[in-house]
């Protein structure tokens, strides 16, 4: 779950159809975003990041960082 997202959206008082009505997405595509089971397309980032503000490239962040946390670990792995 994205709750950063969440928190977001819910600081700046919008609902998740406010959102996905203002970055024209479907409600259910944004919801799926927030909740994590779904990556966003750089498009879509792009509009949710400008409707709430944002620098779009956060979604992106979290990617990064599971794959650098997998390289890590598996590193780790071939040295013991």
């Amino acid at each position: 779950m994205r709750i950063w997202l969440k928190k977001i959206r819910e600081e700046n008082g919008l609902t998740q159809q406010d959102v996905a009505e203002l970055a024209d997405v479907e409600r259910t595509t944004y919801a799926s975003i927030e909740q994590g089971r779904r990556n966003p397309s750089v498009v879509n980032a792009m509009r949710i990041a400008s409707v709430l503000d944002f620098e779009w490239t956060i979604f992106f962040d979290d990617k990064v960082r599971e794959k650098s946390h997998f390289y890590l670990n598996e590193k780790q792995e071939v040295r013991k």
